[in-house]
């Protein structure tokens, strides 16, 4: 067996190797050509999976995606060629919330305010939203949620703190958008927030795109950022990627390359999701582990004494595992030496490595043990101490 894999896809030979022979290839150079003789396809998210890539793909019979997000993934086509298609989704949930947290708080050392006094508005409550609201909710933020789709299949009902979108922007200081690009009624998200949303931010307020970049009419942010420049933008993703806008790249407060989810345990869940799917559709047995692939952390542990106020440590400790400033000034570093549209694969392509939260272990001294709520809820591993 023939399998095509994204040349950004980790552990790839480690897993399919022991299923068939293993071609890598840059994401954007998969094309029809390259298929021909393929029996499956593991990409992600930048290779388009629609019926010009498969118009040589006679052998294909098995397409993966190693992300959250399917909407570079024509369906229909391939139900309609009997191809069988997996996805992973929550894979990289965890790293997109701790993008989000970093990015937070970088926000509000920079601009002189304090994340838990904040009020979040979180659109899309789902893999990723729903994460963000439960962390969110036990640091002791303040949170209001938006998600139609969900209010309607679960009813009104124990759904308390979800309103609509239009009171989410009246009311929250930071709106957080993690929603899929849907362009069918009846809840489409293309620009959903358009310009007259955009206009009705708050000054002061900050707006965070990490779902899809075409959730958001970039045009208008640009006109709000450049004219008014009286709110705050945090965009990972674009639309047009990678031949983003770099004026509304240059506008924002934090710029960064389509990486929020781009951990390696998040990508390491993506590939063994997809292993096991591939393993399962040829009838073989799926023999390692996640556990088999993940390599120690570098920063394995924290120890705090007294001394830190709760937003410091939580700064602190957040940059541990990984430092959202260094992603900004890569992109702006990269798209200066070679062009935005280069500059950003080069970024996605040579991503260091990051690891999660969840992976450092913090022991809080006596002294510091009431930041056990903030750090714990935060998602890193609390330990008390008393030497």
């Amino acid at each position: 067996m023939r399998i095509v894999v994204d040349a950004n896809v980790p552990a790839a030979e480690k897993c399919f190797g022991e299923l068939g022979e293993v071609v890598r290839l840059p994401g954007r150079e998969i094309d029809a050509d390259a298929l021909q003789e393929a029996d499956a396809l593991v990409v992600r998210s930048i290779t388009r999976v629609d019926e010009a890539l498969l118009a040589r793909a006679s052998r294909l019979r098995f397409v993966g995606t190693c992300t959250i997000g399917t909407d570079h993934v024509d369906e229909r086509a391939l139900a309609e060629r009997g191809i069988a298609f997996a996805s992973a989704p929550g894979c990289n949930a965890e790293a997109v919330v701790d993008y989000v947290l970093g990015s937070l708080s970088t926000l509000a050392e920079r601009q002189g305010w304090r994340l838990i006094e904040r009020r979040v508005g979180i659109v899309g409550v789902g893999n990723v939203g729903g994460r963000l609201l439960a962390r969110l909710t036990a640091m002791g933020v303040d949170c209001l949620a938006c998600d139609p789709p969900r209010v309607a299949a679960e009813g009104a009902e124990g759904l308390a703190g979800f309103v609509d979108l239009d009171t989410l922007i009246d009311e929250c200081d930071v709106l957080c958008l993690h929603t899929p690009l849907v362009t069918e009624e009846p809840y489409p998200t293309h620009h959903l927030l358009d310009a007259q949303r955009i206009a009705a931010l708050a000054p002061g307020s900050v707006l965070l795109n990490a779902g899809r970049g075409d959730c958001v009419d970039g045009q208008a942010l640009r006109q709000r950022l450049a004219g008014q420049g009286d709110v705050s933008a945090v965009l990972d993703v674009w639309e047009h990627e990678p031949t983003i806008d770099s004026g509304l790249a240059d506008l924002a407060a934090i710029a960064t390359p389509h990486v929020a989810g781009y951990s390696l345990d998040g990508k390491l869940r993506g590939t063994h999701r997809i292993y096991r799917a591939l393993a399962r559709h040829v009838g073989l047995p799926a023999r390692l582990t996640l556990a088999d692939l993940a390599p120690a952390p570098p920063v394995r542990r924290l120890a705090l004494d007294a001394g830190l106020g709760p937003e410091e440590a939580l700064r602190l400790c957040l940059r541990a595992v990984y430092d959202v400033r260094r992603d900004h000034d890569s992109l702006h570093r990269e798209a200066r030496r070679q062009g935005m549209a280069k500059g950003f694969d080069a970024c996605r392509a040579a991503y260091p490595l990051r690891r999660e939260c969840a992976t450092l272990a913090i022991e809080l001294r006596e002294g510091a043990w009431e930041l056990a709520p903030l750090l714990s809820g935060a998602g890193f591993r609390v330990e008390t101490a008393t030497a």
